[in-house]
């Protein structure tokens, strides 16, 4: 996301904020800042090396971004995800359906499905027995005009979108699909019009052996009703790529239970306000974002998360809308509402990556550009080639060619085949918990191979806790415990908050402390209980002329392995020690081992002492360790690899990851971590556990196989169907193909595109 203020002089705009767009820290343009002008437009940076390498390739930051989110009631076209309105229509450029950026909750049928079917059923009923006259060929009165009855509403009322969109096609100089079966099914139409009313203004060329003209009514309306056939597929094929995000939208009830006064009463969801109390029963979906205020439940957040197992939730943790309430009763506290949860927020993510484009769509896109000329030039080649050197009725027959020319070609394949397997792919990855920015993203994480992970919150939970208590024996650890926690109370140390939160999992009462004092960079003491307490490091102890000894071993032990640990004394006595520590993440050693397994090269990156972030690499199997790294010094780390030739993905969770996670190919926030970090990432993994980056790696490698199979296909189809349809087998084989079975083969194409990239659905993750 980049908010970028206009401005055409070179003075600072007014603004509240802006974003910076390398590393999309949020910034105040009221204060000074490193600032820079690109197209007429002011952008900000967080500092110099950000406004560098944006004024060396502003493309880079500029074009990479995703489109700009948009909502319900807008429509776009999914080949060309730049068109947006806000009502239905065509696309200016392909002809194509206007689609709802968002599909609608409820299943609400596609009013262009329901044309298009009402369309079809009606042009089948009259074309069927059309082919009938065509196979064979009846002699009696008035056949002719039986035919002209038949063909005219079928091409002229089932067939009047396609002619539509040939026109516009036509106005807009932007030739496409319905381009080439509007000039197809008009041709073959029109000339069997003109053969059936004036069939003495044809010259002979065009007479069959007995001297009449042929005539291909049952040809052009069975080509409709094929379109039309294909067009109906197409677009239930289309809808089921939009599951995904229904699936999302479902996940939210209709109302919520507003605990008040009065007494409970259900309201609809789009009431409800921040601060309101709801009450949410067991088997019911939590209505928003918020935090329990009463009672205990367990929480099922799998289609959020794909984490199986639900999560037990008390007084003052957070809930998430969508999610499903299994065993308890519980009333919460909304916080975050409408557009601002984590649903919505997904659901906009999703939406706004599935109408972006990959760099991979380029070389579709350039083919496309010249294709329709091309195909024209062919079948006016193929017309005038057979006129000349075909059999008897050469014109007739070189007519058939350049019909069928016209109906076999798809650029239709073509273009759909990159955007259908990123919507798909992308909506299998939110399933996942897998959250992707845009179609680039995913094609640049198949290329990485080398992947650098921040330590805090990313290789670990990010939230030390108790894991030790060490005593001489004279004190018991329970008692230990509670005369040092009731010293931490007063403390703002991070340390001092885990030992707090260890004695209150205990059950441990927490007498008061008097007389605090703190020693910085040493530890603190204070009385409890009538008891001289003080707790800290060796220095703290020296100071006091307290003994150590007895557990300074232990004490390097555990700082070896990560730990952080503090001594305790009681009465002028060492007494014994304390251990923190911040746990390694549940499964973080099984994905590392499956990411190595996948090739890449790890790398861990943090801030933390080198012991420290030592003693979570052994755990981990991670040999490379760049530590003591301040947060500006991570993004030169990533420029180092980059220097040498890698690509680059960086992982972590913190605002200091934002300008390292810009710098990298790829970015990937951990979702539990902030929003700053999110914003700046490519990917984000709902839950925030490692394994997400193999599933994320696995969604990338899928997404890029089937958009590769899609495109082989259309190119080799539309590559080998255009010269058989212009009749290069006729001379060695005496093949020429009908216009029905062409058509049919471009309808075809087009929904086996969709098709396979529906298989992306089932894809395992």
């Amino acid at each position: 996301m980049t908010a970028i203020a206009d401005h055409p002089s070179h003075h600072h705009p007014a603004a509240q904020t802006a974003i910076d767009p390398v590393c999309g820290m949020t910034l105040d343009p009221a204060t000074p800042l490193h600032h820079a002008e690109h197209a007429g437009r002011h952008y900000f940076f967080c500092g110099a090396r950000c406004k560098e390498r944006f004024v060396a390739e502003p493309a880079r930051f500029l074009a990479s971004k995703a489109p700009a989110p948009i909502g319900a009631g807008a429509w776009t076209c999914p080949m060309h995800p730049e068109i947006v309105q806000d009502r239905p229509g065509i696309c200016p450029l392909c002809g194509m359906a206007l689609e709802p950026a968002l599909p609608a909750a409820d299943d609400t049928p596609d009013p262009e499905l329901r044309d298009m079917a009402r369309r079809f059923w009606l042009s089948a009923v009259l074309a069927v027995p059309l082919l009938g006259i065509g196979m064979f060929e009846p002699s009696f009165p008035g056949v002719v005009w039986l035919q002209v009855a038949l063909a005219t509403p079928v091409v002229l009322w089932g067939g009047a979108p396609f002619f539509k969109r040939g026109w516009q096609s036509l106005k807009n100089r932007r030739l496409n699909m319905f381009t080439l079966i509007a000039l197809g099914t008009g041709i073959a139409y029109g000339y069997s019009l003109v053969g059936a009313v004036l069939p003495g203004v044809f010259p002979s060329a065009f007479r069959t052996m007995d001297g009449g003209v042929p005539l291909y009514f049952e040809a052009a309306a069975v080509i409709v009703t094929l379109v039309l056939l294909g067009q109906v597929l197409e677009l239930r094929a289309r809808a089921l790529t939009g599951g995904a995000i229904r699936a999302l939208m479902d996940l939210a009830p209709r109302f919520a239970r507003i605990v008040r006064d009065g007494g409970d009463a259900d309201i609809p969801l789009a009431e409800i306000a921040p601060g309101d109390r709801l009450r949410v029963r067991p088997g019911e979906k939590i209505p928003v974002d918020g935090i329990v205020v009463e009672g205990v439940s367990t929480i099922d957040e799998s289609m959020l998360t794909g984490e199986p197992l639900p999560v037990e939730k008390r007084v003052g943790d957070q809930v998430t809308g969508g999610t499903l309430n299994r065993a308890g009763s519980f009333v919460m506290r909304a916080e975050r509402v409408g557009a601002e949860t984590v649903l919505a927020r997904i659901v906009a993510l999703v939406a706004t990556a599935q109408r972006s484009r990959a760099p991979i769509q380029r070389l579709a896109d350039t083919v496309a550009g010249w294709f329709v000329p091309a195909v024209l030039t062919v079948a006016a080649v193929a017309f005038v080639a057979w006129s000349l050197l075909g059999p008897p009725s050469a014109m007739g027959f070189g007519l058939v060619a350049a019909v069928s020319v016209l109906l076999i070609a798809c650029p239709c394949a073509l273009g759909l085949a990159t955007p259908m397997s990123i919507m798909v792919g992308t909506g299998s990855g939110a399933r996942a918990g897998v959250l992707v920015r845009d179609a680039a993203a995913l094609e640049r994480l198949e290329r990485v191979d080398t992947l650098v992970i921040d330590k805090t919150g990313t290789l670990t939970e990010g939230r030390p806790s108790l894991v030790a208590v060490v005593t001489a024996g004279a004190v018991g650890e329970e008692e230990l415990l509670r005369l040092a926690a009731s010293v931490e109370c007063g403390s703002e140390h991070p340390l001092a908050a885990a030992i707090v939160a260890g004695a209150s999992e205990r059950g441990i009462a927490l007498p008061p402390a008097e007389d605090f004092r703190a020693e910085p960079g040493k530890g603190v003491s204070a009385r409890v209980a009538g008891r001289a307490v003080a707790i800290g490091n060796e220095a703290l102890f020296a100071a006091l002329g307290i003994d150590s000894a007895a557990f300074v071993a232990e004490a390097g032990r555990r700082r070896r392995d990560g730990e952080g640990v503090m001594l305790v004394a009681i009465d002028g006595r060492a007494a014994g020690l304390v251990a923190v520590a911040d746990p390694v993440k549940p499964g973080a050693t099984e994905a590392l081992a499956a990411l190595r397994g996948d090739g890449l090269r790890i790398v861990m990156l943090t801030g933390d002492s080198r012991q420290t972030a030592q003693a979570v690499g052994r755990r981990l199997g991670i040999d490379e360790i760049v530590a003591e790294v301040l947060p500006d010094g991570k993004a030169d780390v990533i420029a180092k690899l980059q220097a040498q030739g890698r690509v680059v993905a960086m992982a972590g969770d913190g605002i200091n990851d934002a300008p390292a996670l810009a710098q990298a190919e790829i970015g990937i926030a951990m979702g539990t971590g902030s929003d700053i970090a999110i914003e700046s990432a490519a990917i984000t993994l709902v839950k925030g556990d490692l394994y997400g980056i193999v599933r994320a790696r696995r969604l990338s490698r899928a997404t890029l196989r089937n958009i590769r199979q899609n495109l082989a296909f259309a190119f080799l189809f539309n590559l080998l169907a255009v010269p058989i349809a212009a009749g290069v087998l006729y001379p060695v084989a005496g093949l020429l193909l009908s216009p029905m079975i062409a058509s049919a083969a471009m309808s075809a194409s087009s929904v086996l595109v969709v098709g396979n990239a529906l298989r992306l659905r089932r894809v395992h993750l």
